[in-house]
């Protein structure tokens, strides 16, 4: 006769393998898509939002602590990095348009990287925000492991930083379409180009939701503003944050 299955043994075990907390994660996303596919995937019922707060309601009814379910869910998250490169493959459809807009993007690119960087922190330190949250909001509008591993290596906290990264992608998510038709901006190229630098994989994945070509663009708005994020935060934000903590 075989002895009886000790449960408690059993749940921490499953709690420290990545087998827990990577079905947690497709079920609480597959649902969400559920719910936004009967919601016609309105700007208000964004999966990812959905899938954050369903995992946020059973780790706090299972006690598991995030730190433990991030280190077990790492193979999805270093999936990021694949996923973000596949995004090429849509864009290589659109050299051709791409060519004839590529300076008006590049200065947006430019404008819109900076503003990003630089409106974030000032905004924390008028708030009178602490010395590392003005550190970790710098890179709020790269894709979440670009703005870690910039957070960390300036002095912020790299679990504030993707948590501001997951807010900054799910508001410019929702508000992205009104924002564009109060503008009156109608352009797919401006439109994505926009929502992947603002709000990069979150705003992406919306604008795939809308059309192909909006998808495209915004893919190429996070990659490049990921890239360039990489570049100017390390540099302006120390200086930035610096400056005014010592006044």
């Amino acid at each position: 006769m075989s002895a009886p299955v000790d449960l408690s043994t059993l749940w921490n075990y499953l709690t420290h393998t990545p087998l827990l907390a990577i079905a947690l994660t497709l079920c609480a996303y597959l649902c969400a898509m559920k719910i936004a596919e009967k919601l016609h995937f309105s700007p208000l019922a964004n999966p990812v939002v959905i899938a954050v707060a369903m995992i946020i309601l059973v780790l706090s009814g299972t006690g598991i602590s995030y730190a433990d379910y991030f280190s077990a869910a790492q193979p999805i998250h270093l999936m990021l990095g694949p996923v973000t490169v596949a995004l090429a493959i849509p864009l290589a459809r659109q050299l051709p348009r791409l060519r004839k807009i590529a300076f008006p993007l590049g200065v947006g690119l430019l404008l819109g990287s900076l503003t990003a960087i630089m409106s974030a922190v000032l905004i924390i330190i008028w708030m009178q925000g602490s010395y590392q949250l003005a550190l970790s909001i710098g890179p709020k509008s790269a894709t979440t492991p670009i703005a870690m591993g910039i957070a960390e290596k300036i002095g912020g906290i790299p679990s504030v930083a993707a948590a501001i990264v997951i807010v900054t992608g799910a508001i410019g998510a929702l508000v992205a379409r009104y924002l564009f038709n109060w503008m009156r901006i109608s352009s797919p190229e401006i439109r994505g180009f926009a929502l992947g630098l603002a709000a990069h994989g979150i705003g992406t994945a919306r604008g795939f939701q809308v059309s192909k070509e909006i998808g495209t663009f915004a893919g190429l708005g996070m990659g490049l503003n990921g890239i360039l994020t990489a570049f100017l935060a390390p540099a302006l934000v120390p200086v930035i944050v610096n400056y005014f903590f010592r006044q």
